[in-house]
């Protein structure tokens, strides 16, 4: 699992992280918690983490990146926490059957570790003002549902369109205002369930606040023009 999740950007509560800890337990299974997106947190709370449940110590596993957290998604560096000895040694066996990560990266991924605390709060910061652009900005669309993400940088939105998919395309194709258009994620990729999310989308709001608002603004302008041609 992903906590703060991608695509919806849902926070994992305490509560919810202890019954995922007691089926593993139940069950001898191993947990991994991608956790790469810990620092964007807007709730003012603490994160939870798998890794705090002290019983599932040979099952948890934590996935943290360069990539997310200091907005590096070329570097590939990242970490692997557990403290099942048998699972670091093979851990270390496939690392070292593999090509080392480029030097370069490395240097510069150890250096970001040293930012002072006060850098995230700056992001995270930035990363609310962004998604309380894009959240309300949605509210304002006529048949738009969505559901305020808590963590991370995503948010998921159901679109009064039969297709998110074909929608997208007809923006990138037959759509745009004064030379601008507007590109998301279809949802249905997210989905494991065959037909589900057909009409959702995801969006990133890693733009500046600006661009995010022409964005939506686009969105709802597009949304507008498609469903006068399309439907009947």
């Amino acid at each position: 699992f992903t906590n703060p999740g991608n695509p919806t950007g849902v926070v994992l509560t305490h509560e919810e992280l202890r019954t995922i800890a007691d089926v593993a337990k139940e069950h001898n299974l191993f947990v991994i918690g991608d956790e790469v997106y810990r620092e964007f947190v807007y709730g003012g709370e603490q994160l939870a983490t798998i890794g705090q449940f002290e019983d599932i110590n040979e099952n948890a596993v934590i996935i943290d990146s360069v990539s997310k957290r200091f907005s590096a998604c070329g570097a590939r560096i990242g970490t692997i926490i557990t403290r099942n000895k048998e699972l670091q040694q093979n851990l270390m066996k496939f690392c070292q059957a593999r090509l080392s990560v480029a030097t370069l990266d490395q240097i510069a991924s150890a250096a970001l570790y040293s930012v002072d605390s006060d850098y995230f709060d700056a992001v995270r910061k930035e990363y609310k003002l962004r998604r309380d652009t894009c959240y309300n900005k949605l509210l304002e669309i006529p048949g738009v549902v969505v559901k305020e993400p808590q963590g991370a940088f995503y948010m998921m939105a159901a679109l009064p369109v039969d297709n998110a998919d074909t929608f997208q395309k007809w923006l990138l194709t037959d759509f745009d205002d004064n030379g601008d258009t507007v590109m998301f994620a279809p949802g249905e990729g997210f989905y494991a369930t065959p037909g589900k999310g057909l009409n959702e989308i995801r969006i990133a709001y890693v733009l500046k606040q600006k661009d995010l608002e022409r964005a939506m603004d686009l969105l709802a302008l597009g949304i507008k023009k498609y469903n006068e041609t399309h439907c009947k």
